[in-house]
């Protein structure tokens, strides 16, 4: 007789899986490859930029390695499950009651959270694509069915589209503002038309992980959005413009029966203490991050209009990443990027997303993308 093993889910069949990794830091059954990353640290003749994963380039805010080291003697303890005293600062930073206010472990961790309290195998949820990866393989795990609906012409969402494509099924509806990968930003006027015909009883999710890198006066801001309508839920992180990727932490603005059931759904104690006291301490940093938002900011303008330059029609981001299309060819661009020693987020046949990092390592790009433009067919 056969083994049969425990049966699982069927909706798992079609989410990827992360694979478990050598003490060398490559897959256990690729260890001899050593792909990317860990293929170019190998290589001394020059440094290798991470501009795959839209991380902060600075070291934490001042202050927030010693308030998180801080409390390293206490690791013995489990954290404050309730992150008491991150809740009480954000909402006095944010001006919001505490009880709309939900953290999880990173803002990935929330829309999990977000999932699980709207979408039940058989319901939809609904988001523009290309947006943030990571909703289809959580609609999936749930057991929803994702319905994505393109991008308008501009790399922009498609917000009539998206309306139009809401049914008695639909349980939850993402708008990444600004739209990761494609920096692209939903302004005031059309959001609220949107949000005027979405149903009352569909929650609908501003996904605003890039927000402290927008400067368009028309962007709106999802807290004042939120405050008048029931069914808005606010979605933020630490992760990108306060630099705390490794600490996980991400929360959501929602009206209590929403952050309510977030916080059910939360993980025990899954936010850390560390990650706790950094969060804290960033927040009271904030001119400090101000500073190092502009800098990233500025140097989103100096390579924007040194690829315009180039030849690339890209449209403008509001992010701390560009977005190229290169269709058909996005393989070839991140293979030769790779090869000089710079990692960016390849979506094959699609378009490259490239983070923003330290001015060398954005000089590095350019360098990269115009001899890419160079070697084009038909130049």
């Amino acid at each position: 007789m056969g083994e049969l093993g425990p049966k699982l889910r069927a909706a798992l069949e079609g989410v990827p899986a992360s694979k478990p990794r050598s003490s060398a830091g490559v897959p256990a059954e690729a260890a001899a490859e050593a792909p990317g990353e860990q293929r170019l640290r190998q290589s001394q003749s020059q440094p290798v930029y991470k501009l795959s994963a839209n991380e902060n380039p600075y070291p934490p805010l001042p202050g927030v390695i010693e308030r998180a080291v801080a409390g390293a003697q206490g690791i013995n303890r489990y954290p404050d499950l309730w992150c008491g005293e991150l809740t009480r600062e954000l909402a006095a930073r944010f001006d919001v009651p505490e009880a709309h206010i939900a953290t999880g472990t990173g803002s990935v961790g929330v829309t999990q959270q977000l999932l699980q309290i709207t979408a039940q195998p058989g319901d939809e949820v609904l988001y523009a694509w290309r947006s943030f990866e990571a909703y289809p393989v959580l609609t999936r795990i749930v057991g929803a069915r994702p319905v994505e609906v393109p991008l308008a012409a501009g790399e922009v969402h498609d917000l009539d589209a998206m309306a139009a494509a809401v049914t008695g099924r639909t349980r939850l509806i993402f708008v990444c503002n600004p739209n990761n990968p494609t920096g692209t930003i939903v302004r005031r006027a059309e959001l609220e038309r949107f949000l005027d015909r979405v149903p009352s009883d569909v929650l609908v999710v501003l996904d605003e992980a890039y927000i402290e890198f927008v400067a368009d006066e028309d962007f709106p801001d999802g807290i004042e959005v939120y405050r008048d309508r029931p069914n808005v839920c606010v979605l933020r992180t630490f992760s990108k413009a306060y630099g705390l990727a490794g600490m996980r932490v991400g929360f959501a603005f929602a009206h209590e029966p929403v952050a309510a059931a977030l916080r059910k759904t939360a993980v025990p104690f899954g936010v850390t203490q560390f990650a706790q006291d950094a969060a804290v301490a960033s927040l009271r940093a904030e001119a400090g991050m101000r500073e190092r938002v502009e800098a990233l900011t500025a140097e989103r303008r100096r390579v924007s209009a040194a690829l315009a330059e180039q030849g690339w029609a890209l449209e403008p981001s509001h992010a701390n990443f560009v977005w190229l299309r290169t269709g058909e060819r996005t393989d070839d661009f991140a293979a030769l990027c790779e090869r000089e020693g710079i990692l960016v987020r390849a979506f094959s046949g699609e378009g490259a997303r490239v983070s923003l990092g330290e001015p060398a390592a954005n000089d590095r790009f350019l360098y990269v993308a115009e001899r890419f433009r160079k070697e084009l067919p038909g130049r």
